[in-house]
């Protein structure tokens, strides 16, 4: 499967952005997918997973209750909602996906087999 995500930009601290992913392929629905961040001079850290299933989401602490990962079958698409942004939210976001699989690993970095170019999320203070 081949990942694009997209919609990163300049934000003020405290506004929303959104960013998506979208998937290649015709088993979308099968994917569990992930939202991942880095900073600059800071190590890819977790933010947001969906499992295939979409009975189950995840969020990483800093981000949970400011933003909804959801997903569009039909468009093949996921998307991360952040509101509230924050500076220490700057990061190129990248979304990546795996095959089936548990709800335990979601998230995981070394979990997900693919992986797609991020997009940058630049917030002011």
């Amino acid at each position: 499967v081949q990942l694009q995500a997209s919609g990163g930009g300049l934000v003020q601290a405290g506004g929303s952005l959104r960013v998506s992913c979208v998937a290649s392929g015709r088993t979308f629905s099968s994917y569990s997918m992930a939202w991942f961040r880095q900073s600059p001079g800071k190590e890819r850290e977790f933010v947001a997973a969906i499992h295939w299933s979409g009975r189950n989401t995840f969020y990483e602490g800093s981000v949970k209750g400011r933003s909804t990962m959801s997903r569009d079958i039909g468009k093949n698409t996921v998307y991360l909602q952040m509101n509230s942004l924050r500076p220490e939210d700057t990061a190129v976001y990248t979304c990546a996906a795996r095959e089936g699989g548990s709800a335990t690993n979601l998230a995981s970095e070394s979990w997900y087999p693919y992986w797609g170019p991020g997009t940058l999320v630049t917030v002011s203070s």
